[in-house]
């Protein structure tokens, strides 16, 4: 296949790459700062010399975006806004211009679409939207708009000839530098990788391998499109998802943080607590349904297999 990924710069994008190129698939790179003879310069923005390469294509997985680590102050956010959309709405400019377009565009979405709730899991048939729960500051609202309008672009383009599918990804867990897993671990090894405001928050996640199987699935099944959760079968509790990543790691305690402490953490670190604070508690209802199955279910194994291979990349380097 030829595959085309804007945005595929980053920690997402790179795995995909990776094994799609092993897998002896022609992949093509859209990014703001080319380098290299599979990368081609785009803005995001405009139609432009890179549309070429859609044209003709097979797949299109668009994972542009500006990264939400980073604070969450307004400018930011509408940072995080107008690089989705726009770019989203660009792709399928592109799409809609071209004589031979791809069967199928998987775009970017976020599992954050969700509600922050305890009570029940949210698939995509009777998950709960965010953007109204009670209590929540109310730049979280903004963050599911984000999302909201994301899957809107998509929606709106004018591309019959293109199946089209929502991504709604759970964390990626990889064990690549600067991606959440290696600062989630960075925590652990400081004696930091305790409950943060209790630890009652859901966390939904997805193994690399898995995530990367659950997108070629996806290209592969033309019978799905719309929105899609990509993430593990058994989101837990934060305070046991940083257990289980303690006991992979060999480190018995980890001290316990107020959220107004990791706040000051997440102010440090140019982050912010939405992050560690909201209840993401998806599950992967329609890729159940069609009959797809995890290597990685459950987050003990894929911790310990996660942290092994860590340790083997530090070895050999």
């Amino acid at each position: 296949m030829k595959v085309v990924i804007p945005g595929g710069t980053g920690q997402v994008g790179a795995l995909l790459d990776r094994a799609l190129t092993a897998a002896g698939h022609d992949v093509a790179i859209l990014t703001r700062r080319p380098d290299g003879p599979r990368e081609i310069a785009w803005d995001g923005r405009t139609l432009g010399p890179w549309a070429d390469e859609i044209d003709g294509a097979d797949v299109v997985v668009n994972l542009a975006g500006r990264s939400v680590s980073c604070r969450y102050t307004p400018a930011n956010l509408q940072d995080m806004m107008d690089s989705r959309v726009r770019s989203t709405e660009v792709v399928g400019a592109a799409i809609a211009r071209a004589s031979a377009p791809p069967k199928v565009w998987l775009q970017a979405s976020t599992a954050t679409i969700y509600a922050h709730r305890f009570d029940a899991p949210n698939d995509e048939a009777t998950g709960e939207i965010g953007g109204h729960e009670p209590g929540v500051p109310r730049y979280w609202e903004y963050s599911v708009r984000i999302a909201r309008n994301w899957e809107a672009a998509q929606r709106r383009a004018d591309t019959p000839r293109t199946r089209r599918v929502a991504l709604r990804t759970a964390m990626v867990m990889s064990p690549d530098k600067g991606g959440i897993f290696a600062h989630l671990l960075g925590m652990v090894r400081l004696g930091l990788g305790g409950p943060v405001a209790g630890g009652a928050q859901y966390v939904s996640w997805i193994h690399e391998h898995d995530f990367v199987r659950s997108v070629l699935f996806l290209i592969e099944r033309d019978d799905l499109d719309g929105p899609v959760n990509i993430a593990a079968p058994n989101p837990l509790p934060y305070r046991a998802f940083m257990r289980d990543l303690r006991e992979a790691r060999g480190v018995p305690i980890g001290l316990p943080s107020t959220a107004w402490m990791a706040e000051l953490g997440a102010l440090a670190l140019r982050s912010d607590t939405e992050l560690l604070l909201k209840s993401r508690r998806v599950v992967p209802g329609r890729l159940a349904d069609a009959g797809f199955t995890f290597d990685h279910p459950t987050w003990p194994e894929a911790a310990a297999e996660l942290v092994q291979r860590t340790f083997r990349r530090r070895r050999v380097v």
